[in-house]
């Protein structure tokens, strides 16, 4: 990604003193982050020669929703040319926030608006980030189009063929993965009318135009625990009847004005146990149980925006300690740009929250890859290093290496 990260500051960490920062009572979920995201890479060189390490962008996704407006004309120039400048100084992965709903692009039978969907992807693709394809479809019955509710059953199974089609194959390789029919938990139009079966036919059907797409599910009030049984026997019940689910995908916006670590380290743990990856797909804080939610006047206290920094930094911790998570995605940073624009990073005029710099503070400082020494008389530097992508300088030759979780360590030679 050409511009991930570069707002921030370089500082070098010697070779000899390179360290996690930990704080008092924290050692658990460093030593969880030390054991799941980071591996070590090892240059071999001439004896004592100079070797610097500098990360470039993180493996985990650090993500955030994209807005349609930002994307379809609705943004003044200015704030447009911001909100893509901020993005890529802050996010390395994506998601559509309405561009890719049915309801959004179709509103009217045969009337479909791919252009905002075209647009976010062309510039996703441009600056390399990969993107979540939010949602093929939304089965509770307040989402569903009346159009399609008045299609007899025939009609309704040819129509949702030829949306699973259609869209597969026109980004065939491009969605980096797709929530494929979103809070089925909550209410299921779809297998009302047609049977339970019909979820894993919309596997199938995107799969056969796209062999290569990811499909998740994606459900909310599982990270409270309050649902967490019944997504548990969800996805238990579409793995039994082996349809081709990819990941698990957790929206995080039933919170309050705060959240219990404690149940969000159980809902982790079990959802781990079904061997899928889990993603965090919708993060808001404070989130809907809040007392600002649906109170777009309010505005948080200097106090009330101190307590958000430090409830959004235990929160990422915990889900980037966590093994079986492999990102997590706000949806929304900026305030006029947000469902929930009191859990914005960033206010109306850009200015950074307590919130943002927090954010910034563990994902570009504690939790990044900075170092310099020399190789030891045998030309070995081993470096304890961030899973993603790292630039090499050693005595002024250049590599670009991608250290994978996958493969833990990697090896690389400067002659």
């Amino acid at each position: 990604m050409k511009s991930f990260g570069k707002m921030i500051r370089i500082s070098i960490v010697l070779c000899s003193a390179f360290t996690l920062r930990v704080s008092a009572g924290d050692n658990a979920i460093d030593k969880m982050i030390r054991q799941n995201r980071m591996g070590e890479l090892t240059i071999k060189a001439k004896p004592g020669v100079a070797v610097r390490v500098e990360q470039t962008r993180h493996e985990f996704w650090f993500g955030a929703a994209i807005s349609s407006s930002v994307f379809g004309g609705r943004t003044n120039p200015e704030d447009e040319r911001r909100y893509k400048e901020v993005f890529l100084s802050n996010f390395n992965a994506a998601v559509t926030e309405n561009a890719l709903k049915w309801h959004a692009m179709e509103p009217r039978r045969g009337r479909v608006n791919y252009a905002i969907v075209d647009a976010i992807l062309e510039w996703t693709e441009e600056n390399d980030i990969p993107l979540r394809g939010h949602n093929i479809f939304w089965g509770t019955p307040g989402r569903v189009q009346n159009w399609v509710k008045q299609l007899d059953d025939n009609e309704l199974l040819e129509t949702l063929r030829n949306r699973a089609t259609t869209v597969a194959r026109r980004y065939r390789g491009r969605f980096a993965e797709y929530d494929l029919n979103n809070e089925m938990i909550h209410g299921n139009y779809y297998a009302d009318r047609l049977g339970p079966g019909i979820t894993k036919q919309m596997a199938l059907w995107v799969k056969k135009a796209d062999p290569q797409a990811r499909l998740y599910l994606n459900d909310y009030d599982i990270l409270t625990g309050k649902r967490l049984n019944d997504y548990v026997r969800h996805i238990r019940g579409l793995l039994n009847e082996q349809a081709p689910i990819d990941g698990v995908g957790v929206q995080g916006h039933l919170h309050g004005d705060s959240f219990d670590p404690v149940k969000l380290r159980q809902a982790l743990d079990t959802l781990a146990k079904e061997g899928l990856p889990v993603c965090v797909t919708e993060f808001n804080f404070p989130g809907q149980r809040s007392g600002v939610y649906r109170r777009r006047d309010v505005k948080l206290t200097p106090e009330q925006e101190q307590a958000k920094a430090k409830e959004l930094t235990e929160y990422y911790r915990i889900c980037f300690a966590h093994p079986a998570v492999k990102g997590i995605l706000m949806w929304g940073f900026w305030e006029r740009a947000n469902w929930i624009p009191q859990s914005s990073l960033y206010l109306r005029d850009w200015t950074p929250t307590p919130a943002a710099r927090a954010y910034r503070e563990l994902v570009f400082n504690k939790w990044w890859t900075r170092w310099e020494g020399r190789a030891d008389k045998a030309g070995y530097c081993r470096v304890p290093a961030f899973y993603g992508k790292h630039r090499l300088i050693v005595d002024g030759s250049e590599k670009t290496v991608y250290l994978k979780k996958s493969a833990g360590t990697q090896t690389v030679l400067f002659r």
